[in-house]
């Protein structure tokens, strides 16, 4: 789902997890601790493994570290993508042109680390 680049992904998250199969976990960084999205994973059957913000008054939720270390994956990948002018400015003014973007860089992304025999 493309938003637009000055709303905070908190905003369309909900829309995202509505279409997750119910019993999925959602793993996030601490910017998605927000007490709507923990509740609403959780009345779909899932968990959320989300870290609690340090400033919160509330009790610190643990998450299990091995689970959430493989986010990092994810998050690199994304960084990849950063490298791409073009997807990190946004240059495309339409939804159609912004994915065949990133599918290219996503396409160039995996042939790199592609092995060659």
């Amino acid at each position: 789902m493309l938003s637009q680049g000055q709303v905070s992904d908190n905003t369309i998250a909900p829309i995202l997890i509505e279409q997750l199969e119910p019993g999925r976990d959602l793993i996030a960084d601490r910017g998605y601790d927000a007490r709507a999205l923990i509740d609403l994973v959780a009345r779909r059957g899932g968990r959320a493994h989300i870290p609690t913000c340090p400033d919160r008054k509330v009790v610190q939720r643990s998450v299990d570290r091995a689970l959430y270390r493989q986010r990092n994956l994810i998050e690199r990948f994304f960084n990849k993508f950063k490298h791409f002018r073009r997807i990190a400015t946004r240059y495309d003014k339409t939804a159609r042109n912004f994915l065949a973007a990133v599918l290219f860089a996503a396409s160039r992304l995996s042939i790199r680390f592609e092995p060659t025999t």
